[in-house]
């Protein structure tokens, strides 16, 4: 399927047209047939010579319905703008034609209708003559008339051509359906309709509304119920348990995990210079119309506040619109949906001299640059690749991180001797990294982690290593003889040294203020395996020859290595004993 938007002034045939090429009737209002107007937007379809379906977006032309027809031919790729050749070149003409070029519409047709009323050639002069100065320039024009059918099979054959020349939809994409119709259909519940201009949207799919999770219900395109649709196409949307009311023209169902929901972008402005544009102004993308608040960064770029998020990608094509003035001084290209804070002297000015190398491309390698550090669920919901999974590192910052964690880490050593070895968690912190696994990554060897710390290798300054050395004579004489505190106390060993002992290896804590030597579990259960199992406390104690003081924490931490076990009388045995 293709999908065209009519443009053109008001009254100057545009339905008229599409019911000649379709017969269908576009203009869905009994206010509008009337009127003989379009006021909102009128969709129909056709079969073209070659077999090809083309969808029409018939748009208002009045004035005072433009963004109406903006919201139309937002997320279309081609447009069949159409001139009457007894009135020639109009204001809305001229307007509908800005905001083409502005979105940067390259595919389309000068269609000049009322071909019976007056010669086509003049209307059709001028109208090639506006259209060079576009982007549609060297579009292909046919003269018809819908009245006599003249011209029709010719324009038939022209929008064949026009289909085969657009580019392949990018079916891989992201599912992005701007809504520019919501109502209810009664048993099915709320409908919504849209142009999908790239991927693949299924039956029972699971998408994004503003942030908010929702599921398909059914599809129908072209007024046939189907499984899937593949872009670009017109589609109707069954959306399961959201009420009508929480929808509105503008919104847009995402891919979950996809896109940016921002309202604040960088952008490139193409053409009136930035400094005369208004400081307020309405930014038109897909079927959305946003307010925003314009500041100047550089002579063709900006940042955009706008009054309400919207999913977007780097590189999204979007126009500017004066509503004051009624006219479109530029279109705009998005080229950075996560802009930084400009808070400090100077960062306006730094900014706008990084954002003239920028060109909307999205650029993993460039994003790296610019943010230095970025998980790549974030690139992908700006509409970058990310070159890997997980957390990346601009090589460059990488490097200055590994010098700084190692002077970090030094500098904890030599605040703490007793305990040199900093805690993970601390020096994520102190480099204010997002995640603590990133410090592992930056580690360098000898640094290792190793139990939550990163191990320095740091010897334990001489006066503490002595104390333990006091000890851990002592205890070589009777391993169970567990130091009391004031002796402890007399060694200069409080919580933190006999800790850091701990850690080292040269000591075993078995209780706050109970240390043995290393190896006392192993001693212990040899020579509880000697004694009549099972045993009591007071066994126990006899048998390592040391005191209640000793024997309860020990008993209690060789029950939590699974080395022996409490029976419900009290008394215990070794396991497999």
């Amino acid at each position: 399927m293709w999908v065209v938007a009519t443009a053109g002034h008001v009254d100057h045939g545009k339905s008229t047209l599409v019911r000649a090429l379709t017969g269908m009737e576009p203009d869905r209002w009994a206010e509008e047939r009337r009127r003989g107007m379009t006021i909102d937007l009128g969709f129909a379809w056709t079969r073209l010579p070659s077999g090809a379906t083309v969808a029409f977006v018939d748009v208002p032309g009045h004035e005072r319905f433009v963004p109406n027809m903006l919201a139309g031919v937002g997320p279309v790729p081609a447009a069949m703008l159409i001139v009457a050749a007894d009135e020639g070149w109009k204001p809305q003409s001229a307007e509908h034609l800005a905001a083409l070029d502005a979105l940067g519409v390259r595919h389309a047709l000068l269609v000049v209708t009322r071909a019976d009323l007056a010669d086509p050639a003049p209307a059709t002069r001028q109208a090639l003559a506006e259209l060079a100065k576009t982007s549609a320039a060297d579009v292909e024009a046919v003269a018809v008339s819908a009245v006599t059918g003249a011209g029709l099979d010719d324009l038939r054959a022209a929008l064949d051509r026009l289909g085969a020349a657009l580019p392949p939809p990018d079916l891989a994409a992201p599912v992005r359906l701007w809504i520019d119709r919501a109502f209810t259909i009664k048993g099915s519940g709320t409908v919504v309709t849209g142009t999908l201009g790239a991927g693949r949207l299924t039956a029972e799919a699971d998408l994004e509304l503003g942030g908010t999770p929702v599921r398909v219900r059914g599809l129908q395109s072209l007024g046939t119920p189907v499984s899937a649709v593949d872009a670009i196409a017109r589609v109707a949307v069954n959306l399961r348990g959201v009420e009508r009311s929480a929808i509105a023209r503008g919104d847009a169902l995402v891919a979950p995990g996809r896109f940016v929901l921002t309202d604040l972008v960088d952008v490139r402005v193409h053409g009136d210079p930035v400094a005369d544009l208004p400081s307020t102004v309405v930014l038109h993308i897909g079927s959305a119309a946003v307010p925003a608040r314009v500041r100047p960064l550089g002579t063709d770029t900006a940042r955009l506040r706008l009054d309400r998020q919207l999913p977007l990608h780097v590189g999204d094509r979007a126009l500017l619109r004066d509503p004051g003035l009624h006219r479109v001084p530029g279109g705009v290209t998005v080229l950075d949906v996560s802009p930084p804070p400009l808070r400090r002297r100077g960062a306006a000015a730094a900014r706008a001299a990084e954002l003239a190398t920028m060109d909307g491309t999205p650029d993993a390698a460039g994003e790296l640059r610019r943010r230095r550090l970025v998980h790549a669920d974030e690139l992908t919901r700006m509409g970058v690749t990310p070159p890997a999974p997980g957390w990346l590192l601009d090589p460059a910052h990488e490097a200055a991180l590994r010098t700084r964690l190692a002077a970090e880490v030094r500098a904890y050593a030599d605040a703490h001797p007793v305990d040199p070895d900093p805690p993970v968690d601390a020096m994520a912190r102190r480099l204010s990294l997002p995640d603590r696994g990133l410090v592992q990554r930056l580690l360098t060897p000898p640094l290792a982690i190793h139990q939550g710390r990163i191990g320095t290798g740091r010897r334990l300054p001489e006066r503490l290593q002595r104390a333990i050395d006091t000890v851990r004579a002592d205890l070589g004489r009777s391993a169970f003889a567990a130091p009391e505190s004031d002796r402890l106390t007399a060694l200069g060993l409080g919580p933190k040294e006999l800790g850091a002992a701990a850690k080292a290896g040269l000591l075993l804590r078995v209780a706050d203020g109970v240390v043995l030597l290393p190896d006392a579990a192993d001693v212990a259960a040899e020579r509880l395996a000697g004694l009549p199992q099972p045993f009591t406390l007071s066994e126990a104690r006899q048998a390592l020859g040391t005191t209640r003081r000793v024997a309860v924490p020990l008993l209690e931490f060789l029950h939590r290595r699974g080395v022996t076990r409490r029976l419900p009388d009290g008394r215990h045995q070794l396991e497999g004993g």
